[in-house]
């Protein structure tokens, strides 16, 4: 292996061992199939070499990192707090506390007014203690019995995303003996002993098994309750709002089933709602003797339905709200006396409220929450109680800051809790955003959300456009301090709503998936050409980033239109698409045939084999790189970037820099401490701005 010289840094030369893989008639050379062994030195070595490479190359960058960092985090509020929420007896908040790196998860008790003001804080959990002498740390899945005596929790100490669970006595602050490994949601019954836990199979890193768990018992003598044998399907328990019945949801990513027990009946037989049947999906919640079905049934915007709670079957469904196809129901909140369609039209959220007439299912429309700007975005935030006149919610845009309110049901007010509080300067006047749309080839109009500082906007700035555009995810258009580094230097930043994404309904996901998956690509390419031609900046300096399945988005739009772009910030990117789904025995590979194809099939072989860009790489100029992963990544392996940068680098041929950054102690997301995280993207910007041509 040739690594760097201390005087002349030169890039990594990963050793080429060719292996063939014949499919379909095709032969598929892979000169780097090696660096999946993991526990081979040559593989670390190689990840090293590159990561010291990388530093020697931003080495002149230090100071500049140092100064971003700095900046992002004096636009931080290093000890803050969290709105306190009603669950049971308690207020519970988190709070962070300047210096410390993970969050502080705490209680006090209450009345329905709020916490006793006299009352003493309890730390229920300190992710700075769990976290003493890991490099890597999460908290998972978290759950409190109804009498607020014993806390399930799960944690991560690797990054692979594979969680322990534990039990904790919230009155004595006791972590009972006995852990279980793998382990995804968690769920109390009503009788404040029984726990319900779902658990990952080894290799594929599934949920298809649902244990029952009884306090005071070793976890040997768990009960295995029941068990999903299709490789398409991840299972996952939870409760209703109103605490009546579990639910456990076994789903693929077009089909679903729920499954439902009484709460108070843990030993009980769980029941079907409706059969799995393909292509439909549901999801159900409970109100006064009724399920509330969220279904796709008649369209693929969903509708509402209910059915009574002791005769759930598909022939009992009495539609409440229909299917609408410029209209996408995301979710209904459901309480007592009413409840909120949260739903997304012409790629915006929308909370819209339903009122009961009385104990039955009927409603009627009753209101809507309206915001004020051309893009943002609006989620519910917590709301645990069921017999309530408030739901809280929670909103923020590219240049709001995140906030809290809560909304009366009776009067349609609105009332500010919280807003995210921006120390270091932050004027919110200096600020813009819009909203604007370009045209694909095939002459569909693709939403673009754009933020910029006013007052140092020209036609020569440059641009940052991310994109995603997979797997039905509604793109947010949210706030971040840390980007008024890059709005403060004058970058243009845009945020691609393009196809295969949940921007503008399910029919939109539909249409940049499977045999259509380009057109996630040409779309991001229009959403490009259409912001340089419109004068919001220069068409020399466009960055773009985006990662994991956007990290697929960056390598396809630099294979397929290099000289576009001027730099390139891909994270833990999707980029070695066929070799990973013809390897059934990889995390994920068998569900995602259904966001991505089976290569199996020669139809869908060729199609993804025109855009795999582990495959598409060719002998030519490509823009500025920084391709980051990590060792511990369970979701998308080290090695597709590892492969493609190593590939790469035998065939541009221009003098940009091409960095692979691994970090050896995290996985998908990267760093977990807020500190260490902010240091990771300091080193982006850094990267970013030296490209861009905007270091002072």
């Amino acid at each position: 292996m040739k690594c760097m010289s201390k005087s002349l840094p030169s890039p990594p030369t990963a050793p080429r061992h060719p292996t063939d893989n014949t499919i379909h008639g095709v032969t598929l050379t892979d000169d780097y199939a090696w660096l999946r062994g993991k526990e081979n030195p040559e593989t670390i070595a190689y990840l090293e070499a590159e990561n010291a490479y990388a530093e020697a190359q931003m080495a002149p960058l230090q100071g500049l990192r140092a100064e971003l960092y700095d900046e992002m985090l004096s636009h931080i509020k290093q000890t803050d707090v969290s709105v306190p929420y009603r669950d049971g007896n308690y207020w519970y908040s988190t709070r962070t506390e300047e210096g410390l790196q993970y969050a502080i998860y705490c209680r006090k008790s209450g009345t329905e007014a709020g916490p006793v003001p006299e009352a003493a804080e309890a730390v229920i959990l300190d992710g700075n203690k769990l976290a003493e002498g890991q490099a890597f740390f999460a908290i998972g899945d978290t759950d409190i019995t109804d009498d607020g005596r014993w806390l399930a929790y799960t944690t991560d100490t690797t990054g692979f995303r594979q969680y322990t669970l534990r039990v904790k006595n919230l009155e004595t602050g006791e972590t009972l003996a006995g852990e279980v490994e793998r382990v995804g949601s968690i769920c109390w019954a009503a009788d404040n002993r029984t726990l319900f836990y779902t658990v990952e199979d080894e290799q594929q890193k599934r949920q298809f098994q649902l244990y029952r768990h009884a306090l005071g018992t070793e976890h040997s003598a768990d009960a295995l309750v029941y068990q999903d044998d299709d490789e398409s399907f991840n299972i996952g328990v939870g409760r209703t709002r109103d605490g009546k019945y579990l639910l456990l949801e076994s789903g693929s990513h077009t089909t679903t089933e729920v499954r439902f027990l009484a709460a108070d009946n843990p030993a009980g037989e769980f029941a079907v709602i409706a059969p799995r049947k393909v292509d439909h999906e549901y999801s159900v919640d409970h109100r006064k003797g009724h399920w509330f079905i969220r279904t796709n049934d008649s369209g693929r915007n969903f509708r509402l339905a209910t059915a009574p709670a002791d005769h759930p079957g598909h022939e009992n469904w009495t539609e409440l709200i229909p299917h609408r196809d410029a209209v996408m129901l995301e979710d209904a909140d459901l309480f007592a006396d009413f409840f909120i369609a949260c739903e997304r039209e012409d790629g915006l959220p929308r909370l819209r409220l339903w009122k009961f007439a009385g104990n039955g299912p009927e409603a009627v429309r009753a209101g809507e929450i309206a915001f004020p700007e051309p893009a943002y975005s609006a989620h519910p935030h917590v709301n645990r109680i069921f017999e309530t006149t408030t739901f809280r919610y929670s909103y923020q845009s590219l240049v709001s800051p995140a906030s809290v309110y809560e909304y009366d049901v009776n009067s349609g007010a609105s009332a500010l809790l919280k807003q995210q509080e921006i120390p270091g300067g932050f004027d919110r006047a200096l600020y813009a955003s819009e909203r604007i749309r370009a045209t694909a080839p095939d002459g569909v109009e693709v939403p673009i959300s754009i933020v910029y500082r006013k007052d140092i906007r020209t036609k020569s700035n440059p641009i940052h456009v991310y994109g995603y555009g997979s797997y039905g995810f509604a793109l947010p258009v949210s706030f971040s301090s840390n980007r008024l580094s890059l709005l403060d230097r004058g970058v243009v930043m845009a945020f691609a709503h393009i196809r295969g994404g949940g921007d503008l309904g399910q029919t939109w996901h539909d249409a940049g998936k499977m045999m259509v998956k380009r057109n996630t690509f040409s779309d991001f390419i229009a959403c490009v050409e259409h912001l340089t031609a419109n004068g919001y900046g220069d068409p020399k300096r466009v960055a773009i980033e985006g990662g994991s399945a956007g990290g697929l988005l960056m390598g396809a739009v630099v294979n397929m239109r290099p000289e576009l772009f001027r730099a390139v910030l891909s994270h833990v990117p999707f980029v070695d698409v066929i070799n990973t789904m013809l390897d059934e025995t990889l995390p994920l590979t068998v569900p995602e045939y259904e966001e991505w194809g089976n290569p199996n099939y020669p139809d869908y072989f060729d199609y993804m084999l025109s855009y795999s860009p582990y495959e598409n790489l060719c002998e030519g100029q490509y823009p500025s790189m920084l391709v980051k992963t990590s060792l511990n990544d369970s979701q998308v392996m080290y090695w597709e970037p590892a492969k493609y940068v190593a590939k790469l680098r035998t065939l541009k041929t221009d003098e940009n820099p091409l960095l692979l950054v691994t970090n050896m102690q995290a996985g998908h997301g990267g760093a977990s401490g807020r500190y260490d995280y902010l240091k990771e993207i300091a080193q982006d910007y850094a990267f970013l701005l030296r490209e861009l041509g905007l270091i002072r």
